[in-house]
């Protein structure tokens, strides 16, 4: 994987961990320790784990919300994080004002409207430029929170028990929108997905178990272990 400690050319936009270590500043004990691993390809690359293990703190890791105590990360440049709540994150009255928020440079009201609504489409809210956020459910709240991390060019997003809140019929929603996603011919996303729903995980492409801050081998569902 690497050259000298230099990444190859075609590795450029890889989430990349290499021996990672990370503890709190008033703790002795690592919450993430010796992790190394990495992410490429388009997929839905789901994460379990026990409460306390390390899953949310490696989240914040990738995103850059902490800084490894040794280590080295590469993050993808295009990176966005889902929240558990979309209420943690939504800030607009409308799902287009919420949309637009997250579009970045001087554009032009026509390309706005376009990628407004063709997000809006792609995560099953067509017709809701106008909607006020107070009246979707917490299924359509949590998919106005993935189109926002789509029109804002991510192609790497990170969910952290994106369904903890949602019914069974919403959860099964949301996991058909991101396999359609990663699936997409002309632009797929890649996921990695935290989750404690053992259900969940036949939607997935590869699946890893986090323990004592070290990550297993990611492998396909059905070999997986999980006890």
């Amino acid at each position: 994987m690497y050259n000298n400690g230099k990444l190859k050319k075609n590795q450029s936009n890889q989430l990349i961990f290499q021996d990672v270590y990370f503890t709190w500043a008033d703790k002795k004990d690592f919450v993430i320790k010796n992790c190394s691993f990495s992410l490429s390809n388009p997929g839905l690359w789901m994460l379990v784990g026990e409460n306390g293990c390390g899953k949310s703190t490696l989240l914040k890791l990738i995103k850059g919300i902490l800084q490894p105590t040794y280590g080295y990360i590469q993050r993808p440049s295009n990176l966005s994080l889902v929240f558990q709540n979309p209420d943690h994150q939504i800030l607009m009255p409308t799902c287009g004002s919420e949309l637009i928020l997250s579009m970045k440079g001087d554009l032009s009201k026509s390309f706005i409207n376009k990628k407004v609504n063709h997000c809006l489409d792609s995560v099953g809210l067509e017709g809701f430029w106008k909607r006020p956020i107070h009246t979707l459910s917490g299924g359509q709240k949590q998919r106005l929170a993935i189109a926002s991390a789509l029109i804002s060019g991510s192609d790497f997003i990170l969910m952290d028990e994106p369904t903890a809140l949602l019914d069974k019929l919403s959860r099964k929603k949301i996991l058909e929108i991101i396999k359609s996603l990663i699936q997409d011919k002309t632009n797929p996303i890649t996921v990695l997905w935290i989750t404690h729903r053992l259900d969940e995980l036949v939607f997935a492409d590869k699946v890893s178990v986090m323990k004592m801050g070290k990550l297993s081998t990611w492998q396909h569902p059905n070999n997986l272990k999980y006890n």
